[in-house]
């Protein structure tokens, strides 16, 4: 069986509710699309993130995109906790300059860095609540 996409609205909310919580002003939420695959047959991967590179940015004419893929055999099934916690993952993978690029791993997407993102995330909504 293919692997079929469709756009994920549940992802895109919470992407969009990160993205503020977290004050990623750098992050242009009307650019991060989101998409939940069913039919993978990766065992580990939850979520990805591509990006729109700066050629065929300049090829097309248009402005950098990127792309947040929820995997959904392996995300729907965590807990909210874990989900969040995959998703600031993946927006941690975008860089300030949002030009295109990914960050690596390596320095900059750590498990400790998602933590750290996760805890501010809790205070912040605690503190609308």
């Amino acid at each position: 069986m293919p692997i079929v996409y469709h756009p994920a609205e549940d992802v895109r909310q919470d992407v969009a509710d990160l993205i503020a919580s977290l004050s990623l002003g750098y992050i242009e939420p009307s650019r991060v699309i989101c998409y939940r695959s069913k039919g993978s047959k990766s065992r580990r991967i939850v979520a990805r993130c591509y990006s729109l590179t700066k050629i065929w940015q300049d090829a097309l004419k248009i402005p950098s995109y990127y792309i947040i893929e929820v995997i959904s055999e392996h995300y729907d099934r965590l807990p909210e906790e874990e989900r969040i916690k995959i998703l600031i993952h993946e927006l941690m993978h975008i860089p300030k300059c949002f030009g295109g690029g990914l960050r690596p791993h390596s320095g900059c997407v750590t498990r400790r860095a998602v933590e750290e993102n996760y805890r501010r995330y809790l205070a912040q909504r605690k503190g609308r609540i």
